[in-house]
């Protein structure tokens, strides 16, 4: 019998098969169980690409989304509301979604006129900043959110502050597969008379097969009927960095243990009818995953409720779903207790057929008729919650609220830019200058803008920034003097290095790159050679002088605490530099002049933002307030009378009490600015930093004293400078990076507005 609904149109929003990933596994399941229960409701789906050619998809995807585009969300979100779909089910997770953190989602919610209902297959214990902001933005866009584990919920009330009224646990959806005698589907797989343990999913080095590997013997010795069966396609994203190296690992494994012939690997994505038979010949499901935090897995989900005997490490959903004897439970990375728990279900039938049984009636609530019914039970209340105040997202898209149109990412001058060695400092015109050689500040800020890159880009263009994320590390590591433990800068065209250690800025800009692969990039060679750098390099800065090494400094520690927030030694480092900036700001400040120094320079924003991020994290509100105040007053002291941002001019600087130089006006300052700007947006969640930021950005767009564009749209390069009567036409590294970078930090500040 089916149950009608008042809701007659669903989008569901997600990846979706034939894409093989988890993700479009669910988006497609759910998408048809609701159709299969309501069938007077329209389903459609938005099918979100990870490649430019797009997916065979089937005729239920009425929409694509391209995953790095900003401007392909908004016209999802123009689709969904002139096609009057009534409530919108988004798939979340933060990898699937374009932007810091998957962010890009955000500009679509924000357009779409009905309410909309979030389903989150990730809910992480320790977010990092980027994470947590979009946590709460999804919050004020989402009228509900499905979490399929009691975990989950209890994550989003804890740590997010979300309440616990707006929250609904929904298990995840299985097929209704009968409680049968796993002996009647094996023949057609060849192992009939053996005794089938089965691991299934996208292969990827954090599934911990290996372990069950190497438990294998300690099973045979016991059981010599046992066959391992390993099901699935290794993961496209893995096919693409490593190949096949991880399956190739497993296999010489099986044979270094001398079970190779007890192990079959089935290497493709199949079907779910596939999967069902396949699960059917299974005695024994096996999840050895490696990690704790995965608060949802719809394999376990499947095996479970079809009544396998299930053995399993502790993560968050197999804890939750194997408790009360429905499973057993064994150690991380742990083979002997993988052994023993299958030796424990084969030898005691009775223990394994009741621990079946507790499964599979468990299941029976899982499956997929059921748990349309609650999702659309889930949407109906979203619909419900419209009587109340309208979301934020429904305001008119005024040109102070709506997204900001960003030029197209364009590459090709920095690309020109780069040989082997690394990024030339200038150029004469969009032509490198090979007589100005090089300099470890150019290589830096170059890494840096490959590392933020990479996290919006797609598969095969982030396979193109860490070839250049290359040849600037390696840059960075020949610059690193072991002997004086310092940065050299300059270096000839001809490869020599011109003196012995550069300035105390070039060395913090240079730990601050690295800092920054440690933080963020999943190049484990990137990360493990930027350790050496950080290690070796940061206990010189304690002994430096300049505030803004200091700063920098302090952005590096930041990025690398990112992923080592124990690390003793940089917390108090922090803490010193910290004090530093503290007792400089307070020594020069005066009703009149917010500053830290009696006279500002260059890169002057850096210090506010360094205040505001280190003030955050160690939950230091009058270092939060400095960096604040300070930025508050550069904001105001670099408005023109037009409106318009005017840097202070490196032709003289700002003395405190004399004339601020209006010329010449620098693109660093407007990154700078801008990189702090939205930090303390982030910070804050007040609109007038991301008006500054804007402002600034314009600045390269013309928004400017002379009225002239300093970006190249023809080649991505930036001008030098902005002189009283003209723009400097020459692109060098430092300008075009300024503007790269710039445009970097305005993308995800459009991804939080």
């Amino acid at each position: 019998m089916r149950i009608s609904s008042a809701i007659k149109h669903i989008a569901f929003l997600g990846d979706h098969l034939p894409r093989q990933c988890g993700i479009a596994t669910f988006t497609s399941d759910i998408c048809e169980a609701v159709a299969a229960e309501f069938p007077e409701c329209l389903c459609v789906v938005g099918a979100v690409n990870d490649r430019p050619e797009g997916y065979d998809y089937p005729t239920r995807v009425r929409f694509e989304i391209d995953e790095k585009e900003l401007d392909s969300y908004r016209r999802a979100a123009d689709f969904l509301n002139v096609n009057n779909v009534e409530v919108i089910s988004v798939q979340h997770e933060f990898g699937i979604y374009g932007g810091a953190a998957g962010s890009h989602i955000l500009t679509l919610l924000r357009d779409v006129h009905m309410p909309v209902v979030t389903t989150l297959h990730t809910v992480l214990r320790e977010p990092d900043t980027e994470q947590r902001t979009l946590m709460r933005q999804l919050d004020e866009l989402s009228n509900r959110f499905i979490v399929m584990a009691e975990q989950g919920k209890d994550f989003l009330k804890e740590i997010y502050g979300i309440a616990s009224e707006k929250i609904d646990v929904i298990p995840h959806g299985i097929p209704d597969i009968p409680f049968i005698d796993p002996n009647f589907n094996k023949d057609q797989f060849g192992v009939d008379g053996k005794t089938v343990l089965l691991t299934f999913g996208l292969l990827s080095p954090n599934k911990g097969i290996e372990h069950v590997l190497e438990a294998l013997p300690a099973i045979l010795a016991q059981h010599p009927n046992v066959v391992y069966i390993i099901l699935g396609a290794t993961h496209p994203n893995i096919i693409a960095r490593d190949g096949e190296s991880y399956r190739l690992k497993l296999e010489r494994l099986a044979e270094d243990r001398g079970v190779a012939p007890h192990v079959i690997f089935y290497n493709r994505f199949v079907t779910l009818e596939e999967l069902k038979e396949f699960i059917g010949a299974a005695d024994i499901y096996i999840t050895p995953y490696l990690n704790e935090s995965q608060i949802t897995s719809g394999a376990l989900a499947y095996s479970f409720g079809a009544g396998k005997a299930v053995i399993s490490t502790p993560y968050w959903h197999a804890k939750e779903l194997l408790a009360k004897d429905r499973g057993i439970l064994v150690p991380f990375a742990n083979a002997g207790a993988i052994a023993e728990g299958v030796n424990s279900f084969l030898s005691d039938p009775v223990l394994m057929a009741a621990t079946r049984k507790r499964a599979w009636k468990l299941g029976r609530g899982m499956i997929w008729s059921v748990v349309a019914k609650r999702h659309m039970e889930s949407f109906e209340h979203a619909r419900a919650s419209l009587s109340m105040p309208p979301r934020k997202a429904f305001a008119a898209r005024t040109l102070d609220n709506r997204p900001y149109e960003l030029p197209p990412l364009k590459l090709d001058h920095l690309v020109r830019m780069t040989d082997s060695t690394g990024i030339f400092q200038h150029a004469i015109f969009n032509v490198p200058n090979f007589a100005e050689g090089y300099c470890t500040d150019d290589n830096a800020r170059a890494f840096i803008l490959t590392l933020l890159l990479e996290e919006s880009a797609s598969l095969m263009t982030r396979l193109q920034f860490e070839h250049l994320a290359s040849v600037y590390l390696a840059f960075l590591w020949n610059a690193f003097n072991q002997k004086t433990a310092r940065f050299r800068n300059i270096m000839s065209h001809q490869r020599h290095w011109l003196e012995r250690y550069g300035s105390e800025d070039s060395h913090a800009r240079a730990l601050w790159a690295a800092g920054t692969a440690l933080g963020r990039s999943k190049n484990e060679g990137h990360r493990n050679l930027c350790a050496l750098l950080f290690q070796r390099g940061m206990p010189t800065v304690e002994n430096f002088s300049s505030p803004r090494a200091w700063a920098f400094a302090l952005l590096a520690i930041q990025e690398y605490l990112r992923a080592f927030s124990g690390d003793r030694s940089a917390n108090h480092l922090r803490e010193i530099l910290t004090n530093r900036l503290v007792e400089l700001f307070r020594t020069n400040c005066s009703d009149d002049w917010v500053w830290f120094e009696p006279v500002a320079t260059y890169d002057n924003a850096r210090l506010s933002q360094a205040m505001i991020l280190s003030g955050y994290w160690t939950s230091r509100g009058d270092v939060v307030e400095i960096g604040l105040r300070s930025l508050r007053w550069l904001v105001e002291q670099q408005k023109a009378e037009g409106g318009h941002f005017a840097p202070i001019g490196s032709n003289g600087f700002w003395t405190h009490g004399t004339a601020c130089a209006r010329f010449d006006q620098q693109p660093l300052e407007a990154y700078t600015m801008i990189a702090a700007c939205v930090e303390a947006y982030a910070l804050t969640g007040d609109s007038t930093w991301h008006r500054a930021a804007r402002r600034c950005f314009e600045w390269f767009l013309g928004r400017n004293d002379l009225g002239q564009s300093l970006y190249d749209s023809s080649t991505g390069g930036c001008c030098d400078a902005l002189h009283f009567d003209r723009a400097n036409q020459n692109q060098g590294a430092e300008s075009s990076l300024a503007f790269q970078l710039a445009a970097a930090e305005m993308t995800r500040a459009e991804a939080v507005l």
